[in-house]
């Protein structure tokens, strides 16, 4: 079985945090929970799969010589033995304890053959021999999977600890030649093909474990969301098994691209997966500490940095639309243009609370002059922005948008004399909504993926935002990408979390 068999279930499940008892020394800070419903689709869809990679299967040659009263050894082979369709009547899949269990039970599996004969007796000197073709119908079969996950190292190790296949009954009708002479011959074969049956199921299985484990083993332990960032998704703890939900924990947090040590200043504040509505299959939970590692990354890599020099009222960068505002500024520059350099000087503060969410934003913007090709800072404003945010879903991505409650400012330098404040406040409250704010919804509202499997969307979503946590639930649907071999996550290039 080729990894594709089992990588739409495990891979699924690998992105599934919940709370677990911890094993590692770092933290989760996104939990993933897939309910029972969340279980019955990936159930099915893995039924699906495995009997798309199951067939056609080919089953060894069968050979067999018996003893027929008058006519001695009759050495009779089946080959060409195939299983071309199976149908599962029900399944079910019970997480537990030791493992996930998957049954499929009440399966009908039909076979194609080729048969031969061939015998010599005493009043006849020459070989006798014919052949033909065979329906072979298997009914009742149990196919039954136990895997065991463990996280090994931030990897997550997949084992087959139990794994096998039950026919219970089976009949086989012969076409061609004198074959209704030697029905009853064939039907003492039936043991053996279903005994070949059962164990090319099972090692065909079992290989495709190996394979997945393989796979999933390769998987790297960061997502790059761009050239700056990555999202550091190496599992933390072994993964909760209850009787109705699989869970795992990551660590979640955003880390610089090709980082080889990873932040350690954030405490953890685990709480289970909740979702509201029971009928959604799969519930995500990022702790506040997810965003605010974005935040500090991006400004330790100097990104929060913005010169303004083009804004919708353009005379607001020229000294003289300040005249009336900052006399001196025009008196010592005289119709110069301007420009506004942004910096934030803390990264930006991001608490969540029941239905809202708040950042705290700390900027030194300082006004520069351009006279003779040189630039001029003339003056230096502290502000403390003060935004209340929103979240939505895009895609598989969290996005989200902020707006201006209120903010403050005060002058750290000038070199154009003391300003009147309450003066400038409407200029810096224009600049901030018609510049700032647009700037940065433009890459909120892309957001940053969550981390869901290739191929499966996101549908239904509702977002949940509680102390220090966004949960969102949702259901899933997939669409089968073309190649379950690639790299089972979304390209998270040219994403820009601000």
């Amino acid at each position: 079985m080729r990894p594709s068999v089992l990588v739409i279930f495990i891979a699924f499940l690998l992105f599934t945090p919940s709370q677990a008892h911890l094993k590692s020394t770092e933290s989760s800070f996104i939990s993933i929970l897939i309910s029972s419903q969340g279980l019955d689709f990936i159930k099915n869809l893995l039924i699906t799969k495995a009997i798309s990679s199951l067939t056609p299967l080919q089953l060894p040659q069968i050979k067999k010589s018996v003893q027929i009263p008058f006519l001695g050894r009759v050495d009779i082979a089946f080959s060409n033995i195939t299983i071309y369709h199976i149908d599962v009547s029900s399944s079910n899949i019970a997480p537990g304890d030791t493992g996930v269990a998957i049954i499929a039970s009440g399966t009908t599996c039909n076979l194609s053959m080729n048969w031969h004969y061939s015998y010599n007796t005493w009043f006849v000197p020459v070989e006798i021999s014919d052949s033909g073709t065979a329906q072979v119908q298997v009914e009742g079969m149990e196919v039954g999977l136990t895997l065991g996950l463990e996280n090994r190292e931030g990897s997550m190790k997949l084992s087959a600890k139990d794994c096998g296949c039950y026919v219970e009954d089976i009949s086989i009708k012969l076409d061609g030649g004198a074959s209704w002479l030697y029905q009853g011959v064939v039907d003492a074969f039936e043991e053996q093909i279903g005994s070949a049956v059962e164990s090319t199921i099972t090692k065909k299985l079992k290989e495709g474990i190996i394979k997945l484990d393989s796979f999933l083993q390769a998987l790297p332990k960061e997502i790059p969301v761009d050239d700056i960032a990555s999202l550091n998704v190496t599992f933390v703890n072994d993964p909760l098994l209850s009787n109705s939900s699989i869970g795992f924990d990551i660590n979640g947090l955003f880390t610089r691209a090709n980082a080889t040590t990873l932040p350690k200043y954030y405490q953890n504040s685990r709480h289970p997966v909740s979702c509201s509505d029971p009928s959604k299959m799969l519930g995500i939970s990022l702790d506040e500490a997810v965003l605010n590692s974005a935040s500090a990354l991006y400004f330790n890599a100097e990104f929060m940095q913005w010169i303004v020099d083009k804004v919708p009222d353009q005379s607001l960068l020229n000294t003289a639309g300040w005249r009336f505002i900052v006399p001196q500024l025009y008196k010592k520059y005289p119709n110069d243009d301007m420009n506004m350099n942004i910096s934030l000087s803390t990264p930006p503060v991001i608490k969540i609370s029941p239905n809202n969410v708040d950042a705290i934003v700390y900027a030194d913007l300082i006004i520069d002059v351009l006279e003779s090709q040189e630039v001029i800072p003339v003056a230096c404003i502290s502000l403390v922005i003060h935004a209340s945010g929103s979240v939505k879903i895009a895609g598989n991505n969290l996005a989200g948008s902020v707006k201006l409650n209120d903010f403050t400012m005060s002058l750290k330098w000038s070199k154009i004399g003391n300003l009147r404040m309450f003066l400038i406040q409407p200029v810096i409250w224009t600049l901030i909504e018609t510049v700032f704010l647009p700037y940065v919804n433009i890459h909120l509202g892309k957001g940053f993926p969550l981390p869901i499997i290739h191929g499966f969307t996101l549908q239904n979503a509702e977002i949940i935002c509680s102390y220090s946590k966004i949960t969102v639930c949702s259901n899933v649907a997939y669409e089968d990408p073309q190649n379950l071999n690639q790299l089972p996550f979304h390209s998270y290039r040219n994403t820009v979390l601000l």
